[in-house]
């Protein structure tokens, strides 16, 4: 079992704290937008529809926006968390696994191959 020095866990440490750090970040600003670009329409909805009028309460009308920023926060920061998570795994992985190229028939991968 190999030993892992104080001074590698403390930059892991750091690098897990930049990346949760940047990922609430993202879903703060996707959860802001989120709820005004719900929060517009919900209230306009509430004002001249007579349906919306009659069926949902303030209650209702706060699930709605909450729950459209709720999904858009969790959605965004996991989106940066597997983003980062796979830019730092690329970086860290050996050098042979690095080099995407194809070497076989003479002819490159498409674009889309290639990291």
């Amino acid at each position: 079992m190999s030993t892992m020095s104080r001074a590698y866990l403390d930059q892991k440490l750091a690098l897990s704290k930049r990346c949760s750090r940047e990922a609430t970040l993202a879903g703060t600003k996707a959860a802001a937008i989120a709820t005004v670009a719900s929060a517009v329409p919900t209230l306009a909805s509430v004002r001249m529809l007579p349906w919306a009028k009659a069926n949902l309460n303030p209650t209702g009308q706060a699930l709605i926006v909450c729950t459209v920023a709720g999904m858009a926060y969790f959605v965004a920061a996991d989106k940066k968390i597997l983003s980062l998570a796979r830019r730092h795994s690329f970086e860290q992985a050996p050098d042979h696994l690095k080099d995407t190229s194809y070497q076989g028939v003479g002819r490159t991968h498409p674009a889309f191959f290639r990291p």
